[in-house]
């Protein structure tokens, strides 16, 4: 073999396989086609590659979003129900999912033992007494009804308060042609196939095709009926036309059967696609700061930095370690919220001179919070700002680290066996909130208030409570007891009757705090959980147990965040008001009738606000 030349005998043999490979391939395509094998592949009908691609692209980039950013839908949440004893006969895994206020964060979803023992009043309560008064009191009815309510709160279980916002908002749309087209579409796609394979149907076939094309074309940009071009009125006959011949064809019914298969699986990935698109914007839009807010942030850290910083007068640094007075706690990154929780307060005051308002922030809204309350006045009370990455705090040894972290919030939902689960928001301390025995070490006694209240009431009397030696005074929650998150806390023992509680209004006695080294006690659990998911539920309710003094629940009116069914009457002559949830009253989405509550507390007069746009 000269020359690396192949003989030509072997040349000729590589040529022969090679010719015989594509006879061979040549006749198992058409194969293939004849015995209808082609339908086991999945097809979404005559949509270009550019728009499936998009689509799929699409797809895996908000799975990946929602893996990174976990919004609520807790894993696996239909298998978790199991069958538990309990006094009321409900059992279940609560699920809980954390939603850190003003700002994105990795949610916690934890497993707990039996269910809550009294229903909140949410949408699908209210759905249930619209639908009893359309329907009637037919047997049938009364199913419908409850099969309604059931699958609305197995969306609010998945999904949490999206599903609340989604059916308080749902617009009626005139839609009656679009729904005709796609139902038109979805038949023609799956005759289709069949017809395409019979060579005396060539006409018929071409016909069916370049009618699907043009009804894709169609519904691709339109999703109403006035988008609908003009000569559609002339689609729709051709397209019924072109169905009808297909239906009067003998077919292989099987072929039909499974294409139509094929396209309901299509189509209910579809929605689900679109179910958690929508959910994921909606926890998006719900937990970042609006873009008015944040403006508002900027403008005044940048007047704060024009002039010369505000005079600190000596007399009213006194009034911040000054133990005889009233003293209130506001963890806030929001300027707006502390403003509105101050200006509520002060206003119902009998008397404001003797309030002091600690407001403990981050260094990113320190300057604007600074600015704000050193140009806006609250009657004669005082206001202080506070950075608590400035403070060297001497018996914490994380001191050269310390950043601000806001109250968390959990969706605890359960599963009733003999009824539609149940959903309460929770919010706790978060691990800022442990520190203040060391941020304010001249204080016996402050009230800590969250930034998603509205104070409606004089608030007083809290300092002449006999808190009875406890360190907490809270408003518990007793639809969700301790008992009931047993496996959430392992081996640890709880108190049978011991209920929740709630951060949003608290009277913390600093002095009972600091003999029973309540942070030590917090800072111990947290280490022994690790990066164990919810942490600031599941520590902060063990560290407080047996040293929570109960409030009346007259003080507090929780659930304007997410619950709608709330009286307007019962808003008006409650002492606080709660926005716990995730419709928060300084946001687009929040609930209107309670956010007139909220935005009163707001001087719409000023300068700041009417620049950003905050109305």
């Amino acid at each position: 073999m000269k020359g690396g030349i192949l003989p030509a005998k072997r040349r000729w043999k590589g040529l022969v396989i090679a010719v015989l490979g594509l006879v061979l391939l040549s006749l198992l395509v058409p194969l293939v086609f004849l015995l209808g094998l082609h339908n086991g592949f999945h097809s979404s009908g005559y949509t270009t590659p550019q728009h499936s691609s998009a689509s799929d692209d699409e797809s895996t980039h908000v799975d990946d979003l929602m893996q990174r950013l976990e919004p609520t839908f807790p894993k696996d949440f239909g298998e978790n129900i199991v069958v538990g004893k309990a006094e009321n006969k409900t059992a279940g895994f609560p699920l809980l999912d954390g939603l850190p206020k003003e700002r994105l964060g990795v949610n916690s979803t934890g497993v707990g033992d039996l269910a809550q023992t009294k229903q909140s009043t949410g949408v699908g309560d209210l759905g249930k007494k619209k639908q009893s008064t359309d329907v009637g009191s037919t047997p049938g009815a009364t199913e419908n009804i409850r099969d309604i309510d059931e699958g609305e709160k197995l969306c609010e279980l998945k999904f949490g308060s999206y599903c609340l916002w989604r059916r308080n908002h749902k617009e009626k749309v005139n839609d009656f042609t679009v729904r005709k087209m796609k139902d038109l579409l979805y038949v023609a796609r799956a005759y289709y196939p069949s017809i395409a394979k019979l060579p005396a149907l060539d006409k018929l076939s071409h016909e069916m095709k370049q009618n699907i094309q043009d009804f894709e074309r169609v519904l691709s940009v339109t999703t109403v009926d006035k988008d609908l071009p003009p000569l559609i009125d002339q689609k729709l006959p051709k397209m019924e036309a072109v169905i009808a011949q297909a239906k009067a064809c003998r077919v292989d019914c099987s072929n039909v059967d499974k294409k139509f298969r094929q396209l309901v699986d299509l189509t209910e990935d579809e929605a689900t696609f679109h179910m958690r698109q929508s959910a994921f914007l909606y926890q998006l839009a719900v937990q970042t700061m609006p873009k008015s807010h944040h403006c508002l942030s900027m403008r005044l850290t940048v007047e704060y930095f024009r002039g010369p910083p505000p005079d600190i007068d000596q007399s009213l640094a006194e009034r911040h370690l000054n133990p005889d007075l009233h003293h209130f706690i506001i963890f806030s990154s929001n300027v707006l919220a502390s403003s509105a929780v101050i200006n509520s307060t002060v206003t119902h005051a009998k008397e404001s001179e003797n309030q002091v308002f600690h407001v403990v922030t981050d260094r990113q809204n320190y300057f604007a919070m600074k600015l704000w309350f050193s140009r806006n006045k609250y009657m004669e009370a005082t206001v202080e700002v506070l950075n608590i990455e400035d403070h060297k705090l001497e018996n914490n040894k994380a001191s050269t680290s310390i950043h601000l972290s806001l109250p968390e919030e959990y969706r605890v939902s359960f599963h009733k066996v003999d009824g539609p689960p149940t959903t309460e928001y929770l919010s706790v301390f978060s691990h800022s909130h442990y520190l203040l025995p060391e941020i304010f070490p001249s204080l016996k006694k402050v009230v800590v208030l969250d930034d998603d209240i509205i104070v409606q009431r004089d608030l007083s009397v809290l300092w002449g409570i006999n808190m009875d030696g406890k360190v907490n005074g809270a408003v518990q929650c007793c639809s969700v007891r301790l008992i009931q998150l047993q496996k959430l806390f392992a081996d640890k023992r709880l108190d049978e009757t011991s209920c929740a509680w709630m951060s949003g209004l608290n009277v913390i006695d600093l002095v009972r705090w600091r003999e029973q080294d309540i942070s030590g006690r917090y800072l111990k659990l947290v280490t022994e959980m690790n990066s164990e998911e919810a942490v600031a539920l599941r520590a902060s309710l063990l560290t407080f147990q047996g040293e929570l003094y109960a409030l009346d629940d007259k003080w507090v009116l929780s659930g304007l965040g997410y619950n709608y069914g709330v009286d307007i009457e019962t808003v008006k002559n409650a002492r606080v008001l709660h926005y716990n949830g995730n419709m928060k009253p300084w946001l687009e989405l929040g609930i209107r009738d309670y956010t007139v509550s909220w935005r009163k507390f707001l001087n719409q007069e000023n300068q700041f606000l009417s620049d950003c746009n905050i109305n």
